[in-house]
């Protein structure tokens, strides 16, 4: 359906609504049906199968449409229907939501949990109302999509409320487990749910990819475990955690309800935190609370980005504070945006067309300053800096690289991008490129005693070095003999050091000597 199919008394009352959803659609369609005076057919050619239906949360997934009337006008026969399959058909509601909190209220549909735990947590929230006003200041730019994307599954409302308990709407939330978003994927779960994790993003950042992957794991454990409750213990403690607890009540003739299971601590207080925030946001008022206002409608839309573009640059042509740009695109971890691999951003809905307006228009150069490096061996992270113009401290923090730490061979680290260099990074590698680290080692400087007999080769291989190694430490050729008692110098790491201090011939450490590798050294 669209407006223009609509009678025009109807659309004079629609000049000031800004969004229309498909269930209004609906709820305005079956009203310009209702409005048709008596003994008047409306003719065939303005009445257009609906073809929208409405949100999955107002009806039951049983609904189906009779055989034979899809697409067809009304021929004024009336068909005898079962008491049984009239039993999903609701009068659609005539007022829309006053706001999305009220949408979130008409769409809840879990059984309420009763207990002590409840009552605390009630307490400990209404205690706090600007920690709670934080929270859903912050969830104002994400609520309207997670709300659309619960409606369109016909689940309960109630998990729109859910990243309240688990990150307080922080996108960038991370947790001592390294979980990561606002939904909490640990890297395991996150990669299961294919949410991609690499160099230059992490999709359990990502506002749309984290949702579907939070939605489509509460759905399978719900399939799992048939029980809301069980299902969110189980999204927080692990659904193998939930199974053998179950188990374990039932072969002891327990109960087997979220209640009765025995579960942590942090599970045990999971639902309860979750159904106190349900009964504030259900009656704020009886909590003494008060809800930021979030209309409804769309916060953002995506646009499409064809080539690398710096965040800053894509901020300023979107027109938006650089914080605010961040809060809507997480799952970019670095300064620069590879067309490749997040081919869409999230701007707010205004500013989208002014994005790609400026866009368009924009004439200052090249989009993007940073480009991909490949490390070809394995280097000390000041040896890589060496290698592509930039300092150590630069190299470092824009690629977030740990201290005392080597980068392996085939690590992708992000580098000034040349002025000549005119093609964005691949697709293979903004999809895949990681950086590989391993530990530092520390050299000592070392001075052992040649024994009888001794040559180069034989102390390399006694301590695990090469002979071109201890040549060169010694300034004498690889195939030089040692005399008896003569001063060997080694630069060893911890292991090789034991067992030089375990030896018989006298040792002397020095000031530490750090290596990338000492094989080739």
């Amino acid at each position: 359906m669209v407006l223009a199919d609509l009678p025009p008394c109807v659309l004079e009352k629609l000049k000031p609504v800004k969004f229309i959803t498909a269930s209004l659609l609906l709820a305005i369609a079956t009203l310009a049906g209702c409005a048709t005076a008596p003994g008047s057919t409306a003719p065939a050619a303005t009445a257009p199968a609906v073809t929208s239906a409405p949100p999955a949360h107002s009806l039951p997934n049983t609904r189906q449409a009779p055989a034979n009337s899809r697409g067809k006008p009304y021929d004024g026969v009336m068909s005898d229907i079962a008491v049984q399959q009239a039993s999903w058909q609701q009068v659609t509601p005539l007022a829309t939501p006053i706001d999305l909190w009220d949408r979130i209220r008409r769409g809840f549909a879990m059984p309420d949990l009763q207990s002590d735990l409840v009552r605390d947590r009630e307490q400990w929230y209404t205690s706090r109302p600007d920690y709670i006003y934080r929270m859903t200041e912050r969830s104002k730019k994400y609520l309207f999509h997670i709300v659309e994307e619960l409606e369109l599954r016909n689940m309960p409302t109630e998990l729109a409320l859910l990243p309240f308990i688990e990150s307080a709407f922080n996108p960038q939330a991370v947790s001592g487990a390294k979980a990561a978003g606002m939904w909490q994927f640990m890297p395991a779960t996150g990669k299961y749910f294919e949410l991609k994790q690499n160099a230059f993003r992490d999709d359990r950042r990502d506002v749309q990819a984290s949702t579907r992957a939070a939605l489509d794991y509460l759905q399978k454990l719900h399939n799992r475990f048939g029980d809301w409750h069980l299902a969110l213990a189980a999204y927080n403690w692990g659904e193998g955690s939930v199974g053998r607890a179950i188990a374990k009540n039932q072969r002891a003739g327990l109960a087997t309800d979220y209640l009765s299971l025995s579960m942590p601590m942090e599970t045990r207080f999971y639902v309860p935190k979750l159904q106190a925030i349900k009964n504030i946001v259900a009656r704020p008022d009886a909590y003494s609370s008060k809800l930021p206002l979030i209309e409804n409608h769309p916060y953002f839309q995506s646009v499409t980005v064809s080539r690398d573009i710096d965040v800053a640059l894509a901020a300023k042509l979107a027109e938006v504070p650089v914080d605010d740009f961040k809060a809507l695109n997480p799952s970019i971890n670095r300064p620069v945006i590879l067309a490749a691999g997040t081919p869409q951003l999230l701007l707010p809905w205004d500013n989208a067309e002014v994005f790609e307006s400026n866009l368009q228009a924009y004439t200052g150069g090249r989009l993007a300053s940073w480009t991909v490096w490949i490390a070809p061996t394995t280097m000390r992270p000041a040896d890589a800096a060496k290698r592509v113009g930039m300092t150590e401290a630069d190299l470092r923090s824009v690629n977030a690289i740990p201290p005392r730490v080597v980068i392996r061979a085939g690590s992708t680290l992000l580098v000034p991008r040349a002025n000549h260099i005119q093609a964005d990074v691949t697709v293979k590698v903004a999809d895949t490129g990681q950086l590989s680290v391993s530990p530092e080692v520390v050299l000592r400087r070392t001075v052992v005693k040649a024994g009888k007999g001794e040559s180069v080769a034989t102390i390399a291989r006694k301590y695990r070095a090469s002979p071109a190694q201890v040549a060169q430490w010694n300034k004498v050729s690889s195939s030089a003999n040692f005399k008896p008692g003569q001063a060997v110098v080694l630069f060893l790491a911890p292991s090789a050091l034991a067992k030089a201090s375990a030896g018989t011939g006298a040792v002397t450490r020095r000031q530490p000597v750090r290596r990338a590798n000492p094989k080739k050294h």
